[in-house]
């Protein structure tokens, strides 16, 4: 992909682990909270709304810790990554999620890891050849299938012709979010990850906002309709699922292979069915069981020929 980074960044193991429980957990959870807001908001007025606060509270910061802000260079590379990232990634699975069950949304989400090995061509030799990274991916992608087994018979029996553009729309979006986080490794132009995520968000909430003038979102559209539980999801996706997971994710791009982030497409499902069995009384079935073991087991596979190659090089 061009002048690379090919090295990881040095950073501490707790931060690493920190960071990656951010990612693991809290977008798991924001399943439910885009679940939530959505039914106050127009989705793309939400994304613009979302975005546009994380990115200008974000902005506030690196101005306080004086962050070399304005630079054109690494303005022009965030833009194009939270563009990929953010807006056609996140925005198409947004728009497919009121035609298609969200089942069938988070089984094609997860074939990101999968894209994520395809497209990063300075790591084919390192990736395609080990054994327990192809092996992870694939047992992660079969957990996930297991995970929503009966919701996706369900979905199929009674499955309409939108669902098949629905599909392939969801599969691109996998493919650009994998493709701008790629991106974003390798151009960052040493920047610090929060004033990369800050243009990131701010390119994808204008984006947004244009997307949502041109459906004519804002028609119809009265702020004092919108639920204090829609204000209170709102929030929460600013300063959890954009400032702090956005945030960790860019970072942990830096200073991890891209293939061991892109674990989070696994996990997060994981997380947003454990939080449906303890807060909305959702029953787990065996069958879910067995999916979410296998995704651990797939995460771990995947994660073990980066602990090999550090207990060597102790």
């Amino acid at each position: 992909m061009g002048k690379s980074r090919e090295e990881e960044t040095p950073a501490s193991k707790f931060n690493v682990i920190f960071a990656f429980a951010i990612v693991y957990i809290v977008w798991g959870s924001t399943y439910f909270f885009i679940q939530k807001a959505v039914q106050s908001f127009p989705p793309f007025m939400l994304g613009a709304l979302r975005f546009f606060a994380a990115a200008f509270i974000m902005l506030i910061w690196c101005v306080y810790k004086k962050e070399k802000v304005f630079d054109l260079k690494q303005v022009m590379h965030a833009v194009l990554g939270g563009l990929l990232l953010l807006f056609i990634g996140n925005g198409a699975v947004i728009w497919v999620e009121q035609y298609m069950p969200s089942a069938i949304v988070a089984i094609m989400v997860s074939s990101s890891p999968l894209w994520f090995v395809l497209l990063d061509k300075p790591k084919w030799g390192q990736n395609l050849r080990n054994k327990s990274t192809i092996l992870g991916l694939v047992m992660g992608f079969f957990g996930v299938v297991l995970l929503f087994y009966k919701s996706i018979v369900a979905s199929v029996s009674g499955g309409s012709g939108i669902e098949a553009g629905g599909m392939l729309l969801v599969t691109l979006a996998a493919m650009s979010w994998a493709g701008g986080s790629l991106y974003s490794k390798y151009y960052s132009s040493g920047s610090s990850a929060i004033v990369n995520s800050t243009w990131q968000m701010l390119a994808a909430a204008v984006a947004f906002a244009i997307g949502g003038l041109l459906r004519g979102e804002q028609n119809g559209f009265e702020i004092q309709s919108v639920s204090p539980e829609g204000w209170w999801s709102v929030a929460y996706l600013v300063l959890f699922g954009s400032i702090a997971g956005f945030s960790a994710y860019v970072w942990l791009l830096k200073v991890r292979s891209a293939t061991q982030v892109s674990t989070y497409a696994y996990v997060n499902p994981v997380v947003a069915v454990l939080l449906g069995v303890l807060f909305a009384g959702e029953r787990i079935t065996i069958l879910q069981i067995s999916g979410l073991g296998v995704i651990l087991l797939s995460v771990m596979m995947i994660n073990l020929a980066k602990y090999r190659k550090e207990k060597n090089a102790l």
